[in-house]
């Protein structure tokens, strides 16, 4: 059976009318008055095309950015510490560089930050380079490769990370002897161990 046209076209225009008497008579004067005189440009709108980046791009950028946050980048940008200290040596009175603040969990100096972030960095590269050593598609010796430089830079980052501490261990020695006089007059010479912390104050 056809379609009945002419109940159809009646139906929408009726429609339209009903639709044209209930708009606002002012929403219609700002719809039809402009366009009057005004011609809309004929455009053919491309949407721009977008590529997804990399992993190693990503990997690259969330590494980065985990290097930037641990080793204190805001930190140094707002309160703009000194890149080293100094003090001064109580026994012979020279200046010596100091690297890292003693006694303030709240402060640090430039270097003292990225040398911290680039060992954080280290360790957590060392556990990617042992998850890779996992992977059973790879040949045996690529395998022991990054297995060795995975727990090396694990060792390496944790041994400095523990060396940075201001609790450690971890002192030089100075080149210049001090002397000494022991109960029987008798003069030592012996080297004073120098750390990178400054000596607290008595």
């Amino acid at each position: 059976m056809a379609p009945r046209t002419d109940s159809t076209s009646t139906g929408s225009a009726m429609s339209e009318t009903s639709v044209e008497s209930s708009i606002d008579p002012l929403f219609h004067l700002l719809r039809t008055i402009p366009f009057s005189f005004l011609r809309p440009p004929r455009l053919r709108l491309k949407l721009p095309s977008f590529t997804l980046p990399s992993p190693m791009t990503v990997f690259a950028l969330i590494l980065l950015t985990y290097f930037l946050v641990i080793s204190g980048f805001i930190y140094d940008v707002i309160v703009e510490p000194p890149g080293i200290g100094s003090t001064q040596d109580p026994v012979t009175g020279t200046i010596r560089p100091v690297v890292f603040m003693s006694g303030r969990v709240n402060g640090q100096y430039i270097i003292e930050g990225l040398s911290s972030g680039f060992m954080f960095v280290m360790g957590g590269v060392g556990i990617i380079m042992l998850d890779l050593a996992l992977d059973k598609n790879r040949a045996k010796s690529v395998k022991a490769s990054y297995a060795t430089a995975g727990v090396s830079s694990i060792v390496i980052g944790y041994v400095m990370i523990s060396c940075l501490k201001p609790d450690s261990t971890c002192v030089e020695y100075t080149r210049e002897p001090i002397r000494s006089q022991d109960i029987n007059g008798t003069v030592l010479r012996h080297y004073q161990p120098f750390s990178l912390f400054p000596s607290p104050s008595p």
